[in-house]
């Protein structure tokens, strides 16, 4: 058996943080994990830079909200369901996916969660397990499952190398330059159809 495990933010959806740097005007959140390997100091920091501009939930879930998966995105998620389970794995938040849930119809998503006090600003934030997206596939291996995955980020390169097969999707010439043994992919028909031949091998 085999489940295909999917970034979220790159893959489906337009990069949330680089959305909400546009609509706010503060050009440094536009800083992703394609840019820093290191997830909870690019989040440390970005804590620090809502704190500096009187930011919070509410201003990020308003933008949010605007967001609509990216072209072709949800007709890919269709067409893979209709053969195989699969799993969003991102380093997102609860508060942050779900709506976006909502219009990828409501696949399974796997992600963190935010700590927000009274007055709506950001305090904190709590990951799912250390190293969440390689952790999850090796559990999901553990399970006796086989996974597939895809992603953009430097976050998904462990995952993806750990996988039966994976891909990377719309990723950086630098990524893709550093790590030329994982095929690469900018269009959602060429990626289907990797994901089934790989899927083919693993029935």
């Amino acid at each position: 058996m085999y489940l295909v495990c999917l970034d979220l933010e790159g893959v489906l959806v337009p990069e949330i943080w680089i959305e909400f740097s546009k609509a706010s005007g503060i050009p440094e959140l536009s800083r992703t994990t394609r840019d820093e390997p290191d997830y909870d100091k690019l989040m440390t920091w970005r804590l620090g830079v809502l704190r500096e501009h009187g930011l919070g939930l509410k201003e990020i879930q308003e933008v949010i909200s605007t967001i609509d998966p990216m072209p072709g995105a949800k007709e890919f998620l269709d067409e893979l369901r209709s053969f195989a389970q699969v799993v969003i794995i991102s380093d997102t938040f609860q508060q942050f996916a779900m709506p976006l849930m909502r219009k990828l119809g409501y696949p399974t998503i796997f992600c963190n969660s935010l700590e927000v006090g009274e007055d709506g600003a950001i305090t904190d934030y709590h990951m799912r397990v250390g190293n969440s997206k390689l952790a999850t596939v090796n559990c999901l291996h553990d399970m006796g499952f086989e996974t597939i995955a895809s992603g953009d980020s430097f976050n998904d390169l462990a995952m993806i190398k750990n996988s039966k097969a994976g891909f990377l999707f719309r990723s950086t010439e630098s990524i893709k330059a550093d790590h030329p043994e994982v095929p690469a992919y900018e269009d959602y028909d060429e990626l289907l159809a990797a994901i089934k031949e790989a899927a083919a091998t693993l029935e």
